[in-house]
């Protein structure tokens, strides 16, 4: 959700400098809407003039360069050294070991320098929660885990029972009937907040489609993919 604040002053543009000194940020980073100034009656006629304004800080953009450049930096910082692949890998198997429950399995493997985790077994809904809420939480652990004598990022990828796989099919389908949609009323829409690895698939899906763009807006855990007629 954009960020928003009333501020005052005795001239729209006192106001307006109120509010950028208090959000910290240049006139051009934020929407200006003045609204109506404090009326004043006979009684309070000597009383000093107000005007209030609304600003807005405007939603950046997540454009095809800046994913591109996230994405280079990542594959620049990711870990090669192989024996702290390997400590990451034992360290994730002696925590699985210790968490899991009886009767649900695991498998680690280890594909171009990243690791790839595999859980299996009866139950295991608990593990992928509402909407992946728990399976993403619980690739953050592993990855913390994987990183925690390593000199440089190890990326683990986590997988419960074919949740994954499932999800991308779940997300290209949602992202072509929003597009469809989009074309047929000529109006946006704005998904609700994903993580940047779901947010990813619904750019690639779209990304050659001829009559929609789409576009990321919203800071984390918050962040949300808007897609919109180019």
């Amino acid at each position: 959700m954009a960020k928003k604040i009333i501020s005052q002053g005795k001239t729209t543009n006192e106001a307006i400098e109120n509010g950028l000194k208090e959000l910290k940020v240049s006139k051009d980073m934020v929407e200006v809407k003045v609204m109506e100034e404090e009326k004043r009656s006979f009684y309070n006629i000597l009383a000093p003039r107000v005007v209030k304004v609304e600003l807005t800080v405007k939603e950046k953009k997540e454009t095809k360069t800046e994913i591109n450049n996230n994405k280079e930096k990542v594959e620049r910082k990711i870990n090669k050294n192989e024996e702290e692949i390997k400590i990451a890998v034992e360290q994730i198997n002696n925590f699985l070991n210790k968490f899991l429950k009886e009767g649900i399995t695991y498998k680690t493997e280890v594909k171009e320098y990243e690791v790839y985790v595999d859980i299996e077994g009866k139950d295991v809904n608990y593990l992928i929660g509402y909407r992946g809420e728990n399976i993403n939480a619980f690739q953050t652990i592993l990855t913390s885990i994987a990183n925690k004598k390593s000199t440089a990022k190890i990326r683990v990828y986590l997988d419960i029972a074919g949740y994954r796989e499932k999800r991308v099919k779940t997300l290209e389908d949602l992202a072509e009937k929003i597009a469809r949609t989009v074309v047929r009323t000529g109006k946006d829409v704005t998904l609700e907040p994903m993580t940047a690895y779901e947010r990813k698939i619904i750019h690639t899906k779209l990304q050659t489609h001829s009559k929609v763009e789409t576009f990321s807006k919203g800071e984390e855990p918050y962040r949300k993919v808007v897609i919109r007629l180019k």
